[in-house]
């Protein structure tokens, strides 16, 4: 005979949907820095509010240039720190090892790697608030701390 389902747990199934939104965000920044066009990215529905007007505005500027970014971004340990359902809008706090070290730029005219700066800090902690809107979890604020992981 087979056990009942067992219950679920709101505070954990959010955890799981917060992450889940988290490293599709990621994905899709990865495609709206790789084309310049921006068509290929779905950015809107994994993100929102400063976080989107950011990273539009940062990939505009980088294809003004003739600069596209290519490889990938690895999200080590996404962990959600703070977490609260029970607000109007419920929202968390995410903390993780942003990972840009296979995430090249790459020159659009010469199809070559732009070099950059060696001190440059390639694995860095990023904390980031997402929020539960009507659509779903969006990611509204990215913050690099400045620190390596």
């Amino acid at each position: 005979m087979s056990q009942p389902p067992k219950p679920t747990n709101p505070r954990e199934t959010a955890k799981k949907e917060v992450i889940s939104t988290y490293k599709a965000y990621w994905q899709e920044m990865e495609k709206l820095y790789a084309d310049r066009s921006g068509k290929d990215a779905e950015l809107k529905k994994y993100a929102a509010a400063l976080a989107l007007i950011r990273a539009e505005a940062d990939a505009r500027r980088a294809h003004d240039e003739n600069l596209i970014h290519t490889g990938q971004v690895t999200v080590g340990t996404p962990t959600v720190t703070k977490l609260d359902i029970d607000r109007k809008v419920p929202n968390a706090t995410i903390s993780s090892c942003l990972d840009i070290s296979h995430w090249d730029v790459v020159d659009t005219g010469t199809k070559k790697p732009v070099s950059l700066p060696s001190n440059r800090l390639t694995k860095y902690v990023i904390v980031s608030t997402v929020e539960r809107w009507p659509e779903g979890w969006r990611v509204i604020k990215d913050e690099p701390q400045d620190k390596p992981c």
